[in-house]
């Protein structure tokens, strides 16, 4: 599976933005996906990621309350709605997938990565 990022950009602290992967080679309907997200000279850090059986997602404590994680499998997309954002969430963010069911955090987990996007907050 092929996995491509866009929505990224520049928004102000408190803004908003809407991340979108695009799954094309394969159906996402049978893998668990992720967003991960890395700073230079960082480790690539876990955001939020749902399985195949759908539910509410897991996320990381930084942005727990704040990002939202949504598959739609008919369209073969997932996306990360991120609200209040502040300049620390400001990274190059990642789509990833794994046939797993247990990939979830874990980012040795996920075979398959897209581009990224990057994510720049500030005024």
């Amino acid at each position: 599976v092929q996995l491509t990022e866009s929505g990224g950009g520049l928004v102000q602290p408190g803004g908003t933005l809407r991340l979108t992967c695009t799954a094309t080679g394969d159906l996402i309907n049978t893998y668990t996906m992720g967003w991960f997200r890395q700073i230079p000279g960082k480790e690539r850090e876990f955001v939020a990621s749902i399985s195949w059986r759908g539910g509410n997602g897991d996320y990381g404590d930084s942005v727990k309350g704040r990002f939202t994680m949504s598959r739609d499998d008919a369209k073969n997309m997932v996306y990360l709605q991120m609200n209040s954002l502040q300049p620390e969430d400001t990274a190059e963010y990642f789509c990833a997938a794994d046939l797993s069911s247990s990939a979830g955090r874990l980012r040795g987990k996920y075979r398959y990565w897209g581009q990224g996007t990057q994510v720049i907050v500030g005024s």
